[in-house]
């Protein structure tokens, strides 16, 4: 009973991270404001978007978001600001551009490089020659007689 409690509390967590004083009156706006939220990542908690995250950059960073939607930033013009104070790590899943772009190929190129190994070890294989098996000689022949025989 004790650990079920915990564990609604646990995971309720994520809801009393934003401060009903920090939102929008424009639903739309506030709806916006949220996916911007979930899209950036906390440069305290490093793992948690600054919706999730309770940290007091998380705070200032979500009404940071809000004050620029609110005064009509894009998009991009919310993820540039913080992307040129804190660099790429802010984002949560950054952009496919500059060094980055190798980060977004690296695994479709190593899906290739995978099939491309299994194909060419899988055709040496048809093309390999079978272990030559030698006959018998004569005096082992006798003994595998003699062993049979037991």
């Amino acid at each position: 009973m004790i650990r079920a409690a915990l564990l609604m509390l646990l995971l309720a967590a994520p809801a009393w991270a934003l401060d009903p004083k920090e939102m929008l009156a424009d639903p739309a706006l506030e709806e916006r404001a949220r996916s911007l939220d979930h899209a950036l990542r906390c440069v305290v908690c490093q793992s948690e978007s600054v919706a999730s995250s309770n940290a007091n950059w998380a705070e200032d960073a979500r009404r940071t978001v809000r004050e620029l939607v609110a005064d009509g930033a894009t998009d991009d013009e919310v993820f540039d600001f913080f992307v040129a104070r804190y660099g790429e790590f802010v984002l949560m899943s950054p952009r496919p551009s500059g060094s980055n772009w190798l980060l977004w190929a690296a695994g479709p190129i190593m899906l290739l490089l995978a099939g491309l190994i299994g194909v060419m070890y899988l055709r040496g294989r048809e093309t390999a020659a079978a272990p030559h098996e030698e006959a018998l000689s004569p005096q082992e022949a006798a003994r595998l007689k003699e062993i049979l025989k037991e």
